[in-house]
């Protein structure tokens, strides 16, 4: 559907942000949720108080123009219409990020493999989630690529590329790329993590900031 579950969305936000792409393709927009939020919380959050003049990349592929609407214009610098199977190779662009959220079911397991792997040929890495289970779903809002095919697993992603699986009840969700690249997003969010659980309280948050300032001064002596 161009719509999918919620409970994710916190968890694939924690990647987006981990990541910090400058450029972002967004595989199966639907409603643009996944290109909104990603808008949202990589320009509104740098300080610059500007939501008209972005200055990252975030494109994306529908197969199915119906779905597509004037936020759509105003969030993507550009959506290429078609199957993804068929625009992918023909992208010129590389992307710092690459988003497949609640797509792959839609396509039969051999297919999806053959566009993860050129995902993984568009962008330093890939941020993929499926529903755990597909259930029976067949043509949906008048669109026949809606129908459910195939059910994936952990195991599926894993012979295909390094990855690093988020903990969740209803989807299967992975980052796939090198491993530095995965290592450099882990170590991302940890940060945050710690930044999170520190503003809850003040104490460690004060400990931290007086590690930070003592770090940064430490660095900038050894400049001199």
């Amino acid at each position: 559907m161009p719509t999918s579950q919620h409970y994710q969305i916190p968890k694939l936000l924690d990647v987006i942000i981990a990541v910090n792409p400058t450029s972002l393709l967004d595989i199966g927009v639907g409603f643009g949720k996944y290109g909104f939020l990603a808008r949202e919380y990589l320009e509104l959050w740098d300080g610059r108080e500007d939501y008209k003049n972005f200055t990252r990349r975030i494109d994306g592929i529908e197969v199915y123009k119906k779905y597509l609407t004037p936020v759509h214009d105003y969030i993507y610098d550009h959506i290429y219409i078609g199957n993804a199977l068929e625009v992918v190779p023909k992208l010129k662009d590389r992307y710092d990020l690459v988003m497949i959220i609640d797509v792959l079911e839609h396509f039969e397991k051999e297919e999806g493999q053959k566009l993860l792997r050129q995902l993984l040929r568009k962008g330093r890495g890939v941020l993929v989630s499926v529903p755990k289970d597909i259930g029976d779903q067949g043509e949906v809002f008048g669109n026949i690529h809606e129908t459910h095919h195939a059910e994936w697993d952990k195991s599926d992603f894993a012979a295909i590329a390094p990855c690093y699986f988020i903990q969740d009840t209803t989807s299967v969700i992975a980052y796939m790329g090198r491993t530095e690249d995965i290592r450099r997003m882990k170590n991302a969010m940890l940060k945050r993590k710690v930044w999170r659980g520190a503003s809850a309280s003040p104490a460690i948050a004060g400990m931290l900031r007086k590690v930070s300032s003592t770090l940064k001064r430490r660095k900038n002596k050894n400049k001199k």
